[in-house]
């Protein structure tokens, strides 16, 4: 694949760049991705500087071996070139990345997270919209940031357990999700 054809490729971002790791060149990365194998095994991926602009192609760099740091949830991992602290910081803040076609199989009732970021909210007992995802935080069982329909300026967000219990329809082809709040989750 050329370079042009990289350009106008779908990304799905695996892991951001948070900090380096040691004096060798290692970079901490938080994962957005529940697919350790993306840092575990060697091979391609690609990088996003966080002030570049999103049209311009990321980066392709070789991860050449990574481990997990338990209890954290962050992994540490060596890239092609970097080889010292110094390199490894210039990579803070930037967006590790693969092509969207590389996405895994998932199960029926899995989901990427970048699928719900945009979802509309329903109530399921009346139909009624009352705002849409605006992100997803891992914290244990997923938490969906919520930004319910302008009621005050600024927004209100609040924060929805990702649980079948209380989401307990996801319906990606229409645009939203449903959920049953127990009383005084949106107050």
């Amino acid at each position: 694949m050329t370079n042009a054809d990289w350009s106008n490729a779908d990304w799905t971002e695996i892991g951001r760049i948070v900090a380096p790791q040691g004096l060798k060149g290692e970079v901490r990365v938080y994962p957005t991705s529940d697919f350790p194998e993306r840092f575990l095994t060697p091979g391609r991926r690609w990088l996003r500087y966080p002030n570049r602009p999103q049209a311009q192609p990321p980066e392709p760099i070789e991860l050449l071996q990574g481990r997990l740091i338990a209890g954290r949830g962050l992994y540490v991992v060596r890239l092609e070139g970097i080889g010292d602290r110094q390199q490894a910081e210039a990579l803070r803040g930037c967006s590790l990345l693969v092509p969207a076609s590389d996405r895994p199989t998932l199960e029926a009732d899995e989901f990427y997270v970048a699928d719900l970021i945009g979802l509309g909210v329903r109530l399921q007992a009346t139909g009624e919209t009352i705002g849409a995802v605006t992100d997803v935080y891992s914290a244990g069982n997923d938490l969906l940031e919520v930004t319910l329909q302008p009621t005050s300026d600024p927004p209100r967000r609040v924060l929805i357990p990702f649980v079948p219990a209380i989401v307990p329809e996801v319906k990606l082809p229409q645009g939203y999700l449903e959920i049953t709040p127990p009383p005084g989750l949106l107050e």
